[in-house]
């Protein structure tokens, strides 16, 4: 549950700790979705294409990104704050031993702040009721890009890439194995 979450997630004076959610084309329920990660200091984003809002397609996504980060993934992901969709039920035991996984209470989308914010920005370029398989993983990647490019007011005209590798490098965990999320 979120009351667990650390205060110092809330005050976004760490580094490490992530909003998931997804990002639906058509409400057919049948099309492929955005599983959207945003940090929460930083404001980084990202955006991954997956086959659909199904518990297994976000694992899968997971499994992936854990798996081209290697030992980086629990220093980058500390911790996780979802929503209570299916999609994210398995997600406690996908990152059981690498990352803390909250939850935030039904119809409270105001404590995964950041990530509704960041969802405006994508539909800038992907408005509501556009199927998310007429997008293209390179249109996907330049969305990202240009989200993270972006100068940004409340990181004091910093883009959130910026103050993301500062991140890394204060941390020493900036790795290549990150280049395919950075560019």
């Amino acid at each position: 549950s979120i009351e667990l979450r650390p205060h110092a997630v809330d005050t976004r004076t760490t580094f490490g700790h992530w909003e998931i959610n997804t990002v639906v084309g058509q409400k057919s329920g049948e099309d492929q979705v955005l599983l959207t990660m945003v940090e929460r200091k930083s404001r980084y984003e990202l955006i991954l294409k997956i086959d659909g809002k199904q518990s297994c397609h976000v694992v899968n996504a997971l499994r992936r990104l854990i798996k081209e980060t290697g030992d980086a993934f629990p220093k980058i992901f500390k911790s996780i704050t979802a929503d209570n969709g299916p999609e994210f039920s398995d997600l406690s035991e996908c990152l059981k031993g690498l990352s803390e996984v909250y939850f935030t209470h039904p119809y409270a989308s105001w404590e995964r702040g950041t990530k509704e914010n960041q969802h405006k920005f994508i539909r800038r370029h992907i408005p509501k009721g556009i199927p998310i398989s007429t997008v293209t993983a390179s249109n996907v990647h330049k969305i990202q890009e240009w989200m993270n490019r972006y100068p940004r007011k409340i990181l004091n005209g910093q883009s959130a890439m910026e103050v993301f590798l500062k991140e890394l490098i204060k941390e020493n965990i900036l790795s290549e194995s990150l280049g395919f999320y950075m560019n």
